[in-house]
């Protein structure tokens, strides 16, 4: 049986029961592994656009006896995922950027599914204010903390309505609405060492010979820090 991470297991918690999921950018193709073991879902697609990433893959789809129910595929994102194929889309450990491009360049897939989990690694208000533009509704969010460094991951659902309802706080954008709600405790953490840290640039920024572009990077600094400091909350350890 395979063993995965925290944060991998996390992800793996959002797949819904019956659905066939379709993991982009797979790796060595272990969550689909986990996923079809544990009879979460019935069989999967595990694509990357990579040959040896994908070539690991099928060796370890064929060491657990999965080759019937795990079909591989060499695809730049979801260029060879046919409309309908795959109930849920995986999308994790990549950049902002990168999961944006991947969502907007095949939209008759991605507007063809059930349900998105995306799991970006950077511009994390960038990827939000996409989704709720594109018409995607939030479902779930959840937050690990894993080797010293914070894991966000989110259910979204396609709605064919841009956008999606109303639009999102600067908070939510930044920090998840979902996970505020709850009053994460992994969020609340991350939210702690993120006022340490502008802080920090605050005062080497106000140190600094002011110019113009100083002054304005003060503004936005600040600007943050005050979001930060609204959504700030006490927690009692590190449930994920």
């Amino acid at each position: 049986m395979i063993r995965l991470s925290k944060r991998m297991e996390a992800l793996a918690r959002m797949v819904s029961q019956g659905n066939i999921l379709c993991d982009v950018g797979c790796d060595h193709g272990y969550l689909p592994i986990y996923l079809v073991q544990k009879k979460v879902v019935p069989r999967a697609f595990a694509m990357d656009v990579a040959e040896g990433p994908l070539l690991a893959a099928k060796t370890h789809i064929s060491q657990h006896g999965l080759d019937g129910l795990i079909e591989t595929r060499q695809s730049d994102g979801l260029e060879k995922l046919v409309p309908g194929e795959a109930d849920t889309i995986l999308i994790a450990g990549m950049g902002g950027g990168l999961v944006m491009h991947i969502l907007s360049a095949h939209p008759e897939v991605t507007n063809s599914i059930k349900e998105l989990i995306l799991q970006p690694q950077s511009e994390l208000y960038e990827v939000r204010t996409f989704l709720w533009e594109n018409g995607y509704q939030l479902l779930q969010e959840d937050m690990v903390k894993e080797d010293g460094k914070y894991y966000l991951m989110m259910k979204v659902k396609p709605t064919g309505k841009h956008p999606a309802g109303q639009k999102p706080s600067e908070a939510e954008l930044y920090f998840g609405k979902m996970l505020l709600e709850r009053k994460h405790p992994v969020l609340g953490e991350y939210l702690l060492r993120e006022e340490d840290i502008q802080r920090q640039v605050l005062e080497q920024l106000t140190a600094a010979q002011p110019t113009e572009a100083i002054h304005e990077r003060i503004k936005q600094v600040k600007a943050y820090l005050q979001i930060i400091e609204e959504c700030r909350y006490e927690t009692k350890g590190l449930n994920t």
